[in-house]
């Protein structure tokens, strides 16, 4: 029979155990719990712009909240270039004008994608620090592959000094840039430039690509002129719309016009005008542009519905008839479609993927066209502003 000596002794040693034990399954379930964190969080990852740019075109961004607009996460209203920088976003990319004045009569004399507003807008992006994608139109209004209309500043002058024009009005807008510290480190000399730019001057007729890229060449030349005093030496992106135009229009242009001074083939990609009726195939137009003519190749635009309804009376350019594949319009549809074409545009070499206007949300907006949005159904918020969940594909983590 023990002493009690013996049995306070033997309590103590218990006592003792049961507080080892104790700090022990402490330590272990602050390291399963960290496992546990660190495995969610594994899921996502923030990329830098040069490994792979995860964009969006904020071009619209300063109007919509001048009338009106806004954009919430969670419930909560915040700065747009904050949502998408903490949404993975590592590129902005804004269109500039010329000279848009048409735009006057519709904002009580305000002007919007000018210089001034360009500024602006790669102020806020880099703030938030994100990279910049200056997509110059040449023109005064939209450029596409149907119009490239040239500004009216350059309406009556010879062949001569247009080039002259695009080469100094690109090195001015450049410089201007510099001097407010907002240099990007992208440019698109041109916007969807299919069949030429600044019409009809440098319009592709009769498969003559010679007027066209001698323009081009004006435009690169400007940038690399002013890379060489530059600390940031911008990236140079040439774009043509739709993946099934590439492979003839890069070969006119590299070979048929002796344009090879760029950085980057930009493509658009929107299924409701794509004959690239999958995502394998996808790769494969990229993967076979890469190793033909040895540079990187980025979508600049897409854009996929998550809804086939309206927030406002704009008619919407994509309908809910413009189901892509087996992606529902929906919330759900929309982030798969993302997340499976960033992966294919990585498994075909490729080097980013940017989203055309997620944040253009219904608003006070006025263009030409209508009051609204006619794209409020491709945004990556819903109708109330808030995040729609497709808005994390730029921080969801691909395979390499």
């Amino acid at each position: 029979m023990l002493s009690i000596l013996n049995m306070r002794l033997l309590n103590k040693n218990t006592l003792l155990l049961f507080y080892a034990a104790l700090a022990i399954s402490a330590i272990l379930f602050v390291n399963c719990n960290r496992q546990t964190t660190g495995s969610s969080r594994s899921s996502t990852k923030y990329y830098s712009w040069e490994e792979f740019s995860m964009g969006v075109d904020l071009s619209y961004v300063n109007q919509v909240q001048d009338y009106g607009g806004k954009f919430k996460d969670e419930g909560r209203e915040k700065d747009p270039f904050r949502i998408f920088r903490d949404h993975g976003a590592n590129t902005v990319r804004v269109r500039l004008w010329h000279n848009p004045q048409w735009q006057a009569a519709l904002n009580n004399g305000r002007l919007y994608n000018d210089i001034y507003d360009v500024a602006k807008t790669i102020k806020r992006a880099k703030a938030a620090g994100m990279a910049v994608n200056l997509d110059i139109h040449y023109s005064d209004t939209w450029a596409d592959p149907a119009h490239q209309e040239k500004p009216a500043a350059w309406q009556n002058i010879s062949f001569e000094a247009l080039k002259d024009s695009v080469y100094q009005y690109t090195l001015r807008v450049l410089l201007y840039l510099r001097e407010q510290d907002l240099v990007p480190e992208i440019v698109q000399v041109g916007n969807e430039n299919n069949n030429g730019m600044l019409f009809p001057d440098g319009k592709v007729i009769n498969n003559n690509w010679v007027p066209f890229t001698s323009l081009l060449k004006s435009g690169i030349k400007a940038v690399r002129d002013f890379s060489a005093n530059s600390v940031i030496k911008p990236k140079i992106i040439l774009h043509v719309a739709q993946l099934q135009h590439a492979p003839r229009w890069v070969d006119s242009v590299i070979r048929g016009g002796g344009v090879n001074d760029f950085d980057i083939i930009g493509l658009s990609h929107y299924p409701k005008w794509s004959t690239v009726k999958s995502m394998e195939e996808l790769s494969t137009v990229i993967r076979s542009l890469i190793t033909t003519w040895k540079k990187k190749v980025m979508i600049v635009e897409t854009a996929y519905p998550w809804t086939g309804l309206n927030a406002d009376n704009y008619t919407n350019i994509i309908s809910a008839a413009d189901q892509f594949a087996n992606y529902t319009i929906s919330p759900e549809g929309q982030q798969q479609f993302l997340r499976d074409l960033t992966q294919h545009v990585i498994d075909g070499g490729g080097s980013g993927v940017m989203y055309w206007e997620p944040a253009w949300i219904s608003s006070g907006l006025r263009d030409r066209w209508g009051q609204g949005s006619s794209w409020e159904n491709n945004a990556l918020f819903d109708f109330n502003g808030n995040v729609l969940p497709a808005m994390d594909f730029m921080r969801y983590r691909y395979k390499f």
